[in-house]
């Protein structure tokens, strides 16, 4: 072993001393980030990509709830880098949340150690790259949480436990997208890729192998940039059991609208003849339609495709908005069942609680000074030279002022800001996501999981709120909003930190349309917010702070470890 790496590795379990509680156990990752060249789309075509020790989508993360994930970052790129987490909650640590509100870079040829623990988690969930449009590159790949074994799951263990990676894709790379993004509005994406592959009925698709009668689950996430798209089984339907977090009422679908930034899972048992099956990806609501397929191949299948891949009854058409919708509404939490856990989810009856604010959020499209910008509330967000997270830490002046974006749509022509809304730790709140666009949109709320009490179409109003699901409302961490439309949330801000609130379409959240929610608790104590990190990375006018004082040392035998050689049952 290199003096380099063991000197990382050592660093790596003084930080685990320091921040993980004695009871939870740990599991180590150590990620080299490299670009490699693969053939995502054609064998005739070779696209440059971000590969994590060497694969492309990356490895998957699997834990348990409550384990402390330690996972060392090797930048080998030519340019700083970031990971971040989508859904993973980061309790009471927005330091480790890896977007540049909250996180310096890792410069390249450097490394950074997260340390995350998943805190009254479980669900499907996925990682990617947050800095410079290298999402367009890969770099991403899928994060399960499973329940602690004593914690009952509603619905007997699957025969099998799949990551379902699906996202548009384009044919140029990152750096280029770059380039024209500075210039004028991004172009359409060229393919639908499953797990890195733009697989056709003639192509070297994906193939998952199954066996007649046994049930599998497929955790699927839209790993994409921009479209929404539509999964299906062929011949088969789907049993929806978990969206971002929350186990859901157990509904059937023959097929499934997953917007960009979602998660869910689904079972899908072989009960249909012993053939090969595809299972198609196509876009929504866009003007071209693209589209992926993969194999669902029985193990005694003799090679036949039950068919070729058309619309059949059940597939919506591109533009119907109703069908989605509904859909949307259809999917509920399942009130019987324990969370991460043993006491039941629907025990936090969120509908009789006070809401304490409105905010109101409205997304729109101009040009600023002769280029193509987006906004939220008229506020197109622009990075400061520090961290925010920092800059809030070490009250350094002058890097963004609170309240620079306002809780409802001003009518002011869009401008530049680094806007950050101020929130009060333990208020809860009600946020309406108001899309005045033709398009769907889809937005993040970082660091909580939300209720999503109600969506239509229209303009919103306080009178809508008599609509609104009080009772059975599905808890997630991204949720769409259709076309001259709206969506409702209720979140309870227990979550101390500064927290990134985005546009999952990845055009216009590098172009504007994000802000940060600043969650704080005046008593600025270790119990509502983690302190910084040991190994903080400081840049811009943080850097005169110098590093933070070394972590004291737990005792050995106080840490439980888990292995990492296999996956939790």
């Amino acid at each position: 072993m290199s003096s380099l790496r063991l000197a990382t590795v050592l660093f790596s379990v003084v930080l685990l001393f320091a921040f993980v509680n004695a009871e939870d156990p740990y599991r180590f990752f150590e990620w080299n980030v490299t670009y490699g060249a693969i053939y995502p789309v054609s064998s005739a075509f070779p696209q440059q990509v971000i590969l994590i020790n060497g694969q492309f989508p990356g490895p998957d993360i699997h834990a348990v709830t409550n384990d402390n994930l330690i996972i060392n970052v090797f930048n080998n790129l030519d340019e700083p880098f970031l990971f971040s987490w989508n859904g993973v909650m980061q309790r009471r640590n927005s330091w480790q949340d890896g977007v540049y509100g909250t996180n310096c870079p890792i410069l390249p040829g450097q490394n950074w150690t997260y340390t995350i623990q998943v805190k009254d988690q479980i669900g499907s969930f996925f990682y990617y790259p947050s800095l410079s449009f290298h999402k367009a590159a890969g770099g991403f790949g899928g994060i399960r949480i499973l329940s602690r074994p004593r914690i009952p799951v509603p619905f007997p263990d699957p025969a099998g436990d799949h990551t379902l990676l699906i996202g548009d894709w384009y044919n140029l790379n990152h750096t280029r997208l770059r380039t024209i993004l500075e210039s004028k509005k991004a172009p359409s994406p060229s393919d639908v890729l499953i797990n890195g592959k733009k697989s056709t009925p003639v192509g070297n698709a994906v193939t998952y192998t199954v066996q007649q009668g046994k049930t599998y689950r497929f955790r699927i996430s839209n790993v994409g940039l921009q479209n929404s798209l539509n999964i299906r089984f062929q011949n088969h339907t789907m049993t929806l059991v978990e969206v971002e977090g929350t186990h859901t009422v157990q509904t059937n679908y023959t097929s499934l609208d997953i917007h960009v930034g979602q998660s869910y899972s689904v079972l899908v048992t072989a009960d249909q003849l012993p053939r090969d099956y595809y299972m198609v990806v196509t876009t929504r609501f866009s003007t071209i339609r693209l589209e992926a397929t993969a194999l669902f191949s029985y193990s005694n299948s003799n090679g036949q495709i039950a068919g070729p891949v058309a619309p059949v009854e059940g597939v919506p058409d591109n533009y119907d908005i109703g069908f989605s919708l509904k859909q949307a509404l259809s999917i509920r939490t399942n009130l019987t069942a324990s969370g991460p856990r043993p006491n039941p989810q629907g025990s936090y009856h969120y509908g009789m609680i006070n809401t304490t604010r409105t905010i109101r959020l409205s997304s729109s499209a101009a040009q600023v000074n002769g280029k193509q910008r987006y906004a939220i509330n008229s506020v197109s967000f622009v990075a400061a030279d520090t961290p925010l997270k920092l800059a809030d830490k070490f009250k350094i002046p002058g890097v963004f002022t609170l309240g620079s974006i306002a809780d409802s749509p001003s009518g002011r022509s869009m401008y530049l800001d680094t806007s950050v809304m101020a929130a009060n730790f333990r208020d809860f709140v009600e946020i309406i996501f108001e899309n005045p666009e033709n398009m769907v949109q889809s937005y993040h709320v970082a660091g909580y999981s939300f209720f999503v009490v109600g969506m239509d179409g229209g303009v919103w109003s306080e009178s809508k709120r008599e609509r609104y699901n009080l009772a059975d409302a599905v808890a997630r961490c991204t949720i769409q909003v259709y076309p001259q439309s709206w969506t409702a949330i209720y979140v309870p801000l227990d979550n101390v930190g500064m927290w990134n609130i985005r546009s999952e379409f990845w055009a216009r959240q590098y172009l504007g349309q994000q802000f940060y929610l600043r969650v704080y608790s005046p008593v600025e104590s270790v119990r509502d917010e983690k302190v910084i990190p040991p190994n903080a990375l400081l840049c811009g006018r943080a850097s005169v702070f110098g590093p933070p004082p070394p972590p004291a040392v737990a005792p050995v035998s106080s840490i439980s470890v888990a292995p990492v050689a296999s996956p939790p049952r």
